[in-house]
């Protein structure tokens, strides 16, 4: 079941008792950056109970998604949740599972069982898919608790986060700007530490882009790894999911659960096999030594907008080879981003038969196709008019010569990323997500964007924090800048090494000043 932010109860949080000793002795768990191992670390000591993580959250969302910052963040929170916390605090042996009371937050294209799943769309209010996606039933199963749904960009058409449903999803680190998309609910979440992970879906940069504008962690898995079944379409050729965390360490640990063959989705049956037995073995400080990095220079910026986040990968490439990295300039206009983009991208061809095809499996969707949703109005307009109208107005987009065309330059071009790779005997791809800093909310387009090189490859993509631009009054820390790993296909265990090394010798994660702790909050 769930409740709405508006309707959700602000829940006070006891201080945590005196346990003896001094004060100072040992510092007690805090909510704000906790980590997967610091939370479990807590539970098995007995300074942590599940109830009292999940009751942290909860009082965060509530205090900050529609108050203060009005992050507008979550769409619905799980009134479960509680009781799922419960059942781990009565059962400790519970706390061998992985994911053992892991509040995470899902893009609510996810469908859940428990919560409707509406794409962030006006016209799917209270569509309650019959079973959790098969991801989500595997989150579960490793012991996570589904906290919440997050807002996001209506139906991930987009890279501003906007909805019907929902609204505006505001940066944390910069309430005037947009926190990236389409999976921007939950990567204001998960940066305001509303949760202690999440999810996201990637078309083209939905995943990297809200963890590059959020200083967050996003990995983008190899296409076929995770499986896509019970997750709300884009493209088959693009779409691919994947967590979004505050760390390289915590993306291991849900993509560890994520990874998995699945008999019912044809790319995923394709993989079988492919996942890492310990995707937390590859988290190695000294895994950037002797790694060759290609450092493709078409992805960077030269205009005066540009410079912000030029200088900051400036200083993260310095960081790379320090860390014993070797960088190689890849000056190849084939990785133009912008062409790309224009000629080769194929979501308006795929779009409209796959998603009445997810339609149609719902069964109380407000709206059965395209069409219906169209003719309600009930969707956010200025944001999706132009695509949803286009892509309805195609009779048979999978037969058109200009879609058979473009899959025949994404394969010639996927051939050519791999020729790349193995001239300049390169271990990743390195250049920023965005040329530019996430745009002012109001703009509709996310311009500047590089990640259609993994949508179109379905390689595994790995965004990182890399830095922040100049601070100013609106951004007091700086607006966050991400840095893009691009490994080779089923090289994800690798791509979160050299991930997890970059980390660990940049260390630039910062909590946003605008979500602080809340007063005599410590949960216990």
């Amino acid at each position: 079941m769930s409740v709405s932010i508006k309707q959700s109860l602000v829940i006070g949080v006891v201080a945590l008792p005196y346990l003896g000793g001094p004060a100072w002795a040992e510092p007690r768990f805090t909510v704000e950056e906790a980590s997967i191992a610091s939370v479990h670390a807590a539970l098995r000591d007995g300074s942590l109970t599940c109830r009292g993580l999940v009751q942290s959250y909860l009082g965060r969302i509530a205090a900050y998604d529609t108050k203060g910052p009005a992050l507008a963040a979550i769409r619905a929170v799980d009134e479960d949740a509680l009781a799922q916390a419960d059942a781990v605090d009565r059962d400790h042996g519970r706390l061998a599972e992985p994911l053992a009371c892991v509040p995470v937050v899902l893009k609510d294209n996810y469908n859940t069982a428990e919560l409707p799943t509406t794409g962030g769309s006006a016209s799917l209010t209270g569509a309650r898919p019959a079973k959790d996606a098969f991801v989500v039933a595997r989150l579960r199963k490793a012991g996570a608790i589904i906290l919440a749904k997050a807002n996001m960009q209506e139906f991930a058409l987009g890279g501003v986060s906007v909805s019907s449903i929902g609204g505006q999803v505001r940066n944390p680190y910069d309430p005037s700007r947009t926190p990236g998309g389409s999976s921007g609910g939950t990567g204001a979440a998960v940066a305001a530490n509303f949760a202690l992970a999440g999810t996201g879906s990637d078309t083209v940069n939905s995943i990297r882009s809200p963890a590059s504008a959020n200083n967050l962690v996003g990995l983008r898995a190899t296409q076929g790894l995770i499986s896509l079944n019970g997750i709300m379409p884009v493209s088959k050729t693009q779409d691919a999911v994947g967590p979004i965390t505050r760390s390289v360490a915590d993306a291991a640990a849900l993509l560890q659960a994520m990874a998995g063959t699945d008999p019912d989705d044809p790319a995923s049956a394709a993989a079988s096999g492919k996942a890492a037995k310990d995707y937390a073995a590859f988290l190695k400080p000294d895994a950037l030594k002797g790694a060759r990095l290609g450092v493709v220079k078409p992805l960077f910026g030269t205009k005066p907008e540009h410079e912000e986040v030029n200088r900051v990968m400036k200083g993260a490439l310095a960081t790379l080879e320090k860390a014993g990295a070797t960088l190689v300039d890849i000056d190849d206009p084939a990785f133009e981003a912008d062409r790309l983009n224009a000629e080769d991208d194929v979501q308006t061809y795929e779009f409209k038969t796959l998603f009445n095809a997810y339609l149609a499996a719902i069964p109380n969707a407000p709206q059965k196709d395209l069409a219906g949703i169209i003719a309600s109005g009930q969707f956010h307009k200025a944001a999706l008019e132009k695509f949803i109208t286009g892509a309805e107005a195609r009779r048979d987009g999978l037969q058109e010569p200009e879609y058979k065309a473009r899959l025949e330059r994404i394969a010639a071009f996927r051939a050519h990323v791999a020729e790349v790779f193995d001239k300049e005997r390169l271990d990743a791809l390195v250049y920023p997500l965005q040329k530019r800093l996430v745009v002012p909310i109001g703009e509709l387009n996310q311009s500047d964007r590089n990640g259609i090189i993994a949508g179109l490859t379905g390689y595994p993509a790995l965004d990182l924090p890399a830095g922040f631009s100049a601070p100013t009054e609106q951004a007091p820390l700086g607006v966050p800048v991400g840095l893009d790993l691009l490994g080779r296909p089923w090289e994800d265990g690798k791509l979160l090494g050299l991930g997890f090394a970059f980390e660990q010798a940049s260390q630039q994660r910062r909590a946003p000043l605008s979500t602080p702790p809340l007063a005599d909050t410590k949960p216990r």
